[in-house]
């Protein structure tokens, strides 16, 4: 079952919009909103006939300390460096819609924070979700990398790091036999970097974003799939005037 679970995010990847949205406020604090859209046109693409037979409907809501509460046992028994993980998560809040009537697969993770280092890793809370329902292993560990924020009211830093090389070579092998695989389709496959901030943008680390006309956010667009390739193309700096 974990096989299968590692493997979906792939096929995922290829068929989705991703939309990473944050709002800084002068003191440090606010929030952040992590949009995943399932992209119909590329995913009937994929899915051919079986697109038709769909038949799910899900619509469901979470607050990631509701696990906690919920399988408090298998919290209870988990080292204190994990709790400690698990906690950074509490007050992540998910909503999670599949309806194959009205074609609309979407999944939202938002939170309130204090300051930009408390942010945790949004992508990997389903994971953990899962880890703790089911008493596994940290299987959001076996990502090989991990993302981190970082704003000291000047300075704002999306921060991606490289925590497994040899992982990260046989993820590159598999994508490029995706990339094969896919070569003839049109598909939208996007992760969209949308970020607010108190004051004037005086620089941007990376050249592709744009600006607002007040100069007071930007929006970056990066194809996932080279995300997966070469993670750190989603590092950002931005310094504020």
């Amino acid at each position: 079952m974990k096989k299968i679970i590692l493997f979906l995010p792939f096929f995922f990847l290829i068929s989705c919009q991703i939309t990473e949205t944050i709002h800084l406020n002068s003191d440090g604090s606010g929030n952040i909103e992590v949009s995943a859209l399932r992209d119909e046109n590329s995913y009937l693409q994929l899915a051919h006939g079986e697109y038709s037979k769909e038949e799910i409907f899900r619509d469901s809501s979470y607050v990631f300390n509701d696990y906690i509460t919920k399988y408090a046992v298998n919290f209870s028994k988990l080292p204190a460096s994990e709790k400690a993980i698990f906690n950074k998560y509490k007050n992540v809040k998910w909503h999670i819609k599949e309806s194959s009537f009205e074609k609309e697969f979407r999944c939202e993770f938002e939170q309130d924070f204090i300051n930009a280092a408390s942010i945790p890793d949004l992508y990997k809370t389903e994971e953990y979700a899962g880890d703790l329902k089911h008493n596994y292993a940290l299987s959001a560990e076996d990502h090989c990398f991990n993302m981190s924020y970082f704003f000291d009211g000047t300075v704002f830093k999306r921060i991606v790091k490289i925590t497994d090389t040899e992982e990260l070579k046989k993820k590159r092998k598999q994508i490029e036999e995706f990339r094969k695989q896919i070569s003839g389709f049109k598909l939208l496959h996007t992760l969209t970097l949308e970020y607010h901030f108190p004051r004037n943008i005086k620089s941007v680390s990376n050249e592709k974003a744009i600006m607002s006309s007040d100069k007071q956010s930007l929006k970056l667009i990066l194809q996932l799939l080279d995300c997966q390739q070469n993670p750190e193309i989603g590092n950002l700096e931005v310094i504020l005037e």
